[in-house]
């Protein structure tokens, strides 16, 4: 038979308050009370004498005294009954001093030998009174102010003390206005179908426990940032229709020891009531980071307590049936191995930058909601920004759409976007910055030298724009449209060194010095030669050897290899890097009649595009893939990439084809 009993009302400290309440009020209610009446003095002397009183308290601070009336007196003092009069009837006197009262009654004792009762009292006022209860009441109000906001209730019920340890993962339930679906995520089709797997495990987990599947635990996204793992998290909350908890990994971290172990057993604990649900993690490398790597020892052993809560939540001996954590990093070589073992994570997804298709979709999402006319085309768009991420793209579209109405537009157009993707990657033109004109020839011969290399050279990138105007700290930007490669041979990286040696190699041809604008041609040249020879064993007299730790552990403190190696990348990374320049040397010597030609009309123009290397070297020999596909279009875009340089005003900033801005 069911219980009839109704639900137990919780307790609550307003509780106490209205009992205490209503106690006072009782006592004033029901105290039974006595009839007071104020008397002159001289009506008070003639009580005393009839022996009409049988108590006196003398109040020697404001002269006045309360006398007692006989039950026997009580009707001729106050013309009523003793009944109605209470139990002590008194009357109140007004005396003209302690001292009259005295000899008054030593005078009637001496006469009557009555035997009255008398005392002396120092009464206190009502305001004393309080005065002297007022500490006790502030402490009691601050005793109550603190309980309650310990107890969460005075911060609207979330911050308190004693609520720290509560998990603060946002709770998207079922039926929630969460608006964002898989339509909303474009591309990523790969891990879209996983995630999407992982939604129908919750709506219909029978399709796959029937044959002995069983229901993974979690799913972990990896990927660069931007990339859109927390977007895809996003749509799993608005398509699944369970409870979706949300929380990122910094709020399990708190100052207070052992708060982010409690957390994590508190998440759980409302994941298991609301099962089956679904919990997402974003940014979990804050506490999955690998356990005893951290020399500070204080705040690695909290985290490391809320990553071991976190394990033992994951895959202990309790049941978690019915509950999918899924969380997010772009820092997976950092992570526990603990937590990437089967049976916690059991998938891994990748989220990678978008590729041409996947961009043309993504553009596609992004411009729904913004203004545009014929000439911006989609495909267009997606072929000039190799390498954006998801969230570079929705910058780009936004961008686009904000110069449009400056320019005052009410339609975005074609001009805008490349506008837009030369705004993001170089910043803004500053067509005002005085340069010399010796400044700009330097400038010019050295981004002529990079667009010369880069039309002779195969495997090169294909230049599409160069421009001596300085943008952002730049003095000089030339724009590349890299062909988007699944693996990269020697000589195309050898290719890539001597075009980026290209603006060193022409000033020191052509102008007899060189500058500080090869700075980032430089460090970039030197580092590709380092990862060649040390990492991807393409040395002559290092052949097939890496010194590349792929698992992130690091070598500590010591080098994977002795001095006398050391001393021989030294020499062959100098070996190579010099012979790339000779080379970038010999063939602008070989070209020096167009180079000039191309310095000229760079410093007359400012800015040249790759149908005037046309006119002044002829068609290029080699088309790249890239280049193969942009002939599709109708014209060739004005901005895919840029490689910008920057001058000695931005020292630790290294760039290509700036010259100095010292001058």
């Amino acid at each position: 038979m069911p219980s009839t009993k109704g639900p137990k009302m919780p307790f609550n400290l307003y509780w106490i308050y209205l009992l205490v309440f209503g106690a006072i009020i009782g006592m004033y209610f029901f105290t039974e009370n006595s009839v007071t009446k104020e008397v002159p003095w001289t009506d008070f002397q003639g009580y005393v004498e009839n022996n009409s009183i049988n108590k006196i308290v003398v109040d020697n601070k404001n002269n006045t005294l309360k006398a007692f009336v006989r039950p026997d007196s009580v009707k001729t003092v106050f013309k009523t009954d003793a009944e109605r009069a209470g139990n002590n009837p008194a009357i109140v006197v007004r005396i003209p001093s302690a001292d009259k009262f005295s000899d008054f009654y030593d005078k009637v004792r001496a006469d009557y030998k009555y035997n009255i009762d008398v005392s002396y009292e120092s009464s206190t006022s009502a305001v004393e009174i309080l005065l002297s209860f007022l500490p006790i009441l502030l402490i009691f109000g601050l005793f109550i102010y603190m309980m309650r906001r310990m107890s969460g209730g005075g911060s609207g019920g979330g911050g308190g003390v004693f609520s720290v340890g509560k998990s603060k993962a946002q709770l998207y339930d079922k039926g929630s206005d969460l608006r964002v679906s898989f339509k909303d995520v474009a591309g990523l089709s790969e891990a879209k179908e996983e995630i999407e797997e992982i939604v129908e495990f919750l709506k219909n987990p029978s399709r796959y426990t029937e044959i002995g599947g069983k229901i993974p635990k979690g799913a972990l996204l990896v990927g660069p940032p931007g990339t859109g793992k927390t977007l895809l998290a996003k749509a799993v909350a608005g398509e699944a229709n369970v409870p979706f908890f949300s929380l990122s990994g910094s709020d399990f971290v708190e100052m207070f020891v052992g708060v982010g172990a409690s957390r994590v057993r508190d998440l759980f604990k409302q994941a298991k009531e609301k099962s089956p649900c679904i919990i997402f993690i974003d940014e979990i490398d804050a506490i999955g980071r690998a356990r005893g790597k951290n020399l500070n020892m204080g705040s690695n052993d909290e985290r490391e307590n809320t990553l071991n809560q976190l394990l033992t939540e994951m895959d202990g001996f309790g049941t978690n049936s019915g509950i999918i954590i899924l969380a997010a990093t772009n820092r997976a070589d950092i992570l526990d191995k603990a937590l990437l073992r089967a049976g916690r994570f059991d998938r891994q997804i990748t989220v990678d930058l978008p590729d041409l298709n996947d961009r043309k979709e993504i553009f596609k999402v992004h411009l729904r909601p913004v203004k545009i006319d014929d000439t911006v085309d989609v495909e267009f768009l997606a072929r000039q920004t190799p390498g954006f991420s998801g969230a570079d793209i929705a910058n780009v579209c936004n961008e686009a759409a904000l110069i449009a109405a400056r320019k005052g537009k009410k339609v975005v157009q074609k001009e805008d976007f490349t506008n837009a993707v030369d705004r993001i990657i170089g910043g803004l033109e500053k067509k005002n910055k005085v340069t010399t004109l010796e400044e700009r020839k330097t400038i010019a011969i050295h981004e002529a030298g990079h667009a010369t290399l880069s039309w002779f050279l195969e495997y090169a990138n294909p230049l599409v724009k160069v421009t001596i105007v300085p943008r952002g700290k730049a003095l000089g930007a030339a724009w590349y449209l890299p062909e988007e490669r699944q693996i990269t041979t020697k000589e195309q990286m050898l290719d890539e060194m001597c075009a980026l040696l290209g603006g060193r190699a022409a000033e020191d041809v052509f102008i007899g010095h060189i500058s500080s604008g090869a700075a980032n041609d430089l460090e970039r040249v030197t580092k590709q030669a380092y990862a060649m020879i040390s990492y991807l064993g393409m040395s002559e007299k290092m052949p097939n050897l890496s010194y590349y730790d792929s698992s992130g552990e690091g070598y500590g403190f010591t080098k994977p290899y002795s001095e006398e190696t050391a001393l021989l990348i030294d020499k062959e990374v100098q070996a190579m890097i010099n012979e790339q320049y000779e080379r970038a040397k010999r063939l602008l010597k070989e070209h020096a009649d167009g180079h000039g030609k191309l310095a000229n009309l760079l410093i007359a123009e400012e800015v040249i595009f790759a149908d005037d290397l046309k006119k002044v070297f002829g068609e290029r020999q080699w088309v790249s893939r890239s280049e193969e596909l942009l002939k599709e279009t109708e014209e060739l875009p004005k901005d895919v990439e840029i490689e910008i340089k920057k001058g000695e005003d931005a020292p630790g900033i290294i760039t290509q084809e700036d010259q100095s801005e010292e001058q």
